[in-house]
């Protein structure tokens, strides 16, 4: 049998702080920081610096990957080390680093385990460098029928579902794919909220910005500002890349540039893998956090792989931004796809904090992103 990292069944522990039963929001860095120390959140080693984000935490990998056959949910009655020992292939040795496959499925248990109270729910999404990998991940929690959601409550370990599309990744004890939100209440804003705050902070540069169901982001294929440049497609059959080395690869190496074509348009080879980039630009301000939805799939043959989470103070002026595009990682589905320029492809929602974070993002802390346009991931070189 596998051993695997549990949380303790311990009593219901006081936080360093209190929240309101009719408080909403999202739970900033400090208060993070105050469910490790209070047992709600139990790392099996401390923390490492940067991993409290302003409005998440990063995860970390433990020291083995279980190759398994097939994705899978455990399901309502059933842990996830139960249906592991039902799937596995072999087990992977991360201590020192090791090399995952790409299209194979592999499962880490994660050096954070959780004791939520019952008034705080979680959601977890991948790192925005591991989306511009292409690295599919997701994560997984005992008795559950969904990905990414943990529910109030929640006494149990945590589970990477990892499975390279583009590039092989090494990978080691301690990378960090995925990170955590924790959530009060139900913090989103709805339309009238999101128009309020566009009108006392300019969310978005576009003087028609459309507000309905989320501030709505549209593809760039115009070339304008990048040399003549639009995106990237990911090269087959390449090299390694150590998901823990920053700015460590030639461009060239793994990717081909997309010019901008006369008639703004681009087709989406079936399989193909692309970054690509917001027309507009955003900001989240020091109250907020945003995340992006999901894309309609009747709208178009494709699919967007946010990276999703956007800390408060993304592409903020205050926080040394002047406003930032989304990057997005776009994949087609079985057929060719035209994508025209200004086609909507996603909307960004924004949820309150329960407090502002001690710090923003692009302040003091590994903001590789802030007042991004068209980038790459950290670990190429431009």
């Amino acid at each position: 049998m596998m051993q695997v990292l549990k949380a303790p069944n311990i009593q219901e522990k006081t936080l360093a702080f209190s929240i309101a039963p009719d408080a909403s929001g999202i739970l900033p860095d400090r208060m993070i920081a105050a469910m490790a120390d209070s047992g709600q959140i139990l790392p099996a080693y401390p923390f490492v610096e940067s991993q409290i984000q302003p409005a998440s935490l990063d995860l970390r990998l433990g020291d083995v990957a279980f190759r398994v056959r097939a994705s899978f949910l455990p399901g309502p009655d059933t842990t996830v080390a139960e249906r592991i020992d039902e799937l596995k292939l072999h087990e992977i040795d991360l201590s020192n680093g090791a090399v995952l496959e790409t299209n194979c499925v592999y499962i880490v248990p994660l050096l954070e385990s959780l004791a939520l109270p019952p008034s705080i729910l979680a959601a977890a999404n991948p790192k925005s460098s591991t989306g511009r990998l292409d690295v599919f991940t997701r994560v997984i929690a005992d008795a559950t029928r969904r990905f990414d959601m943990i529910a109030a409550g929640y006494h149990g370990p945590l589970y990477a579902e990892i499975s390279p599309k583009t590039f092989p990744v090494l990978l080691r004890e301690g990378s960090r794919l995925s990170q955590i939100r924790f959530r009060a209440g139900a913090p989103l804003l709805g339309d009238a909220e999101l128009a309020a705050l566009h009108k006392r902070e300019r969310l978005v540069d576009a003087d028609d910005a459309d507000l309905t169901g989320g501030v709505a982001l549209s593809i760039d294929l115009s070339g304008e500002g990048s040399d003549g440049f639009v995106g990237y497609r990911a090269k087959r059959h390449t090299a390694v890349v150590d998901i823990d080395r920053r700015a460590g690869y030639a461009v060239g190496e793994f990717w081909e540039p997309i010019r901008a074509r006369p008639d703004g348009s681009l087709i989406l080879d079936p399989g193909e893998f692309y970054i690509l980039a917001s027309k507009e630009a955003v900001q989240v301000p020091p109250d907020y956090a945003a995340e992006m939805v999901p894309f309609d799939p009747l709208v178009g043959e494709f699919r967007v792989h946010y990276a999703g989470f956007f800390d408060p103070g993304f592409g903020y002026a205050g926080a040394g931004g002047r406003g930032s595009r989304a990057v997005l990682e776009v994949r087609s589905r079985e057929v060719p796809f035209i994508l025209e320029h200004g086609q909507i492809v996603g909307r960004l929602v924004y949820e309150k904090m329960l407090a502002p974070p001690d710090t923003l993002y692009g302040t003091r802390i590994a903001s590789n992103y802030q007042g991004q346009g068209l980038k790459l991931s950290k670990h190429f070189r431009l």
